[in-house]
């Protein structure tokens, strides 16, 4: 798409969970646009190989190991950024953890575990990119990964919901506080993507596939392309004046409830993964 060439030139981005899924379309959608990339994991391997992927297509790319719930490792990871490319005008906080598991059984470590990565990850990414983000020459994007689920309700998945809305609730503050900084905060709520693990685990593997194609209008799963388009969105140009909002990228599922072509979807399934 021709809006894409080009548009994130000269910009340099983090991206957390860079190494495959969601991230790692991301990464490759911000390569093609022009960006530099820092990919941020726990799992060195897996970014290396992602890295060798990007460098193949002419990006200027590092990997870093971090782990998101050491804020520590969060900020060398900045530094990293800063050290290679001398600037950082591009945070995507990605990095996160689910698994199915209802909450009467679930055990106080499962809840922790989640919540440190996706909701405090979250916040060890904004705080620790502050200072760069504000110095950036093209103004700041901070961005977090949410999902349409966060605001349902998500049965099997409270501690992911309950985390996803946290998250929702500190870009949409960090959007008023660091707004006079020129740090633009939004979230990317993707429905069912696909082309990922996360898919595969939630959708395919319990048999759940059809039943979410049938909350779909547009009829069809998305893609992580789907997702690193609206970044690149939100990160160029046009988005300069957005921020605090969340950017739902779902195919319509929130509303296919109701929507054309859509079986009525009982109360108690309105939060199902």
């Amino acid at each position: 798409m021709t809006f894409i060439q080009n548009a994130l030139a000269g910009r340099v981005a983090l991206i957390t969970g860079g190494g495959s899924g969601i991230g790692l379309g991301i990464a490759k959608a911000f390569a093609g646009a022009g960006g530099r990339l820092v990919l941020a994991s726990r799992d060195l391997d897996k970014l290396e190989g992602a890295v060798s992927e990007l460098r193949d297509m002419g990006a200027e790319a590092l990997a870093v190991r971090a782990d998101v719930r050491n804020f520590e490792e969060v900020e060398a990871a900045v530094r990293s950024a800063l050290d290679a490319f001398g600037s950082l005008d591009i945070v995507i906080a990605n990095a996160a953890g689910n698994f199915i598991v209802p909450a009467a059984q679930m055990s106080p470590n499962a809840w922790k575990v989640v919540i440190d990565i996706d909701l405090n990850g979250t916040f060890h990414c904004a705080r620790a990119s502050y200072e760069a983000l504000k110095a950036s020459r093209f103004g700041g994007r901070f961005i977090a990964i949410s999902t349409t689920r966060a605001l349902e309700g998500w049965p099997g998945c409270a501690h992911a919901g309950a985390a996803k809305a946290g998250i929702m609730s500190l870009v949409r503050t960090l959007a008023g506080e660091w707004g006079p900084d020129g740090i633009r905060c939004n979230t990317i709520a993707p429905g069912a993507i696909g082309d990922t693990e996360g898919a595969k685990r939630l959708y395919e593997d319990r048999g759940e596939a059809s039943h979410q194609l049938a909350q779909i209008p547009l009829g069809q799963f998305g893609k992580t392309d789907d997702i690193a388009k609206a970044a690149i969105y939100l990160c160029s140009e046009a988005g300069d004046y957005i921020t605090g909002a969340d950017l739902v990228v779902d195919g319509g599922r929130e509303r296919g409830h109701s929507g054309v072509g859509a079986p009525k979807v009982m109360a108690r399934d309105r939060g199902r993964a």
